[in-house]
């Protein structure tokens, strides 16, 4: 049976807004990795700054990247699979697209020259952060999943993506077929429909289009499926799925937490949307979410009070 690999490498994250939703999104991938079937001993976390809680193996930084790869070299079989997940900030240059790191930062073409030293036969590589697109190109390949968060590198402004397709990765809500297995196509599919409702609600134009490609022609595809081009290995490969274990059994109290949590969600993406809307219009709305989701709070913890 073939074992995971996962890496996760959260970059510089510029401003506190930012670096609280990256640092959770790295935090909940590393941390649910039991859940998803990645033994402990194969996951390697990575990120600017080495507080929280799971502790990072170590800072992000180029060094640190090339150890982690050359680390999965040397225990991961030609059958295992490895996967790279990139969250924080990219940049483009009008040639080539880079992840911002601590010290030098990182291309597509980088990243290409380390995942050749890896032995196996499937890669799946995730780029979530801006200016991401290129990545496609760079990276694209006979067994290699490549999914960015943009369709370019002029997408440049901050992304939504990476905290949704997390979400997919970490709760059942991303299993389409009910297999109890969440797959990158699925995955894919799920962040970008959220992305989509979240600039919805704020009547604002999407800064940021998903591509996927697992086909090796370094064409990148924003509706991949089993019958098209590109979807058909992306739709057989998981790292698996937590199915919402932490919710409670009761289902009031369950309604309750999905509720509070998709407000989270939605605090969270209005943070990150920030820049694109008007500051009196920003400190409104988030002011309305925080007592809503204040509210919410009491009601769950009114109700998970024992009676006399």
């Amino acid at each position: 049976m073939f074992k995971a690999f996962l890496l996760v490498i959260v970059g510089l994250s510029g401003d506190p807004d930012h670096g609280a939703a990256f640092h959770k999104w790295g935090a909940a991938l590393a941390g649910g990795s039991a859940k998803l079937g990645v033994d402990k001993a194969n996951v390697i976390y990575l990120a600017d700054s080495l507080d929280g809680d799971p502790k990072p193996n170590g800072r992000s930084t180029k060094e640190e990247i090339e150890k982690a790869i050359d680390q999965f070299a040397k225990t991961a079989s030609p059958d295992d699979i490895v996967f790279v997940t990139l969250i924080g900030h990219g940049s483009f240059d009008g040639r080539a697209s880079k992840i911002n790191l601590p010290g030098p930062d990182l291309s597509g073409a980088d990243f290409n020259v380390l995942l050749r030293k890896l032995p196996t036969k499937q890669v799946v590589f995730v780029n979530t952060a801006s200016s991401s697109g290129p990545f496609i190109e760079a990276l694209s390949g006979p067994g290699r999943t490549v999914i960015t968060a943009t369709r370019n590198g002029a997408e440049q402004y901050a992304t939504l993506f990476g905290g949704y397709f997390v979400d997919a990765l970490t709760s059942d809500e991303a299993d389409a077929d009910k297999n109890k297995r969440v797959s990158m196509l699925e995955a894919f599919k799920f962040a970008k429909g959220e992305v989509a409702k979240a600039y919805e609600r704020e009547g604002l134009l999407s800064t940021e289009h998903a591509l996927l490609d697992d086909n090796g022609d370094k064409q990148g595809s924003p509706d991949p499926a089993v019958t098209s081009a590109d979807g058909k290995t992306a739709s057989i490969l998981s790292i698996g799925s937590a199915a919402d274990a932490a919710l409670p059994s009761d289902p009031k109290l369950r309604a309750l937490y999905i509720e509070r949590r998709d407000m989270e969600r939605r605090v969270e993406s209005l943070r990150l949307l920030k820049d694109s809307m008007e500051p009196a219009r920003y400190a409104s709305e988030l002011e309305k979410l925080v007592t809503d989701l204040a509210l919410k709070t009491r009601e769950i913890r009114l109700l998970e009070t024992p009676r006399p």
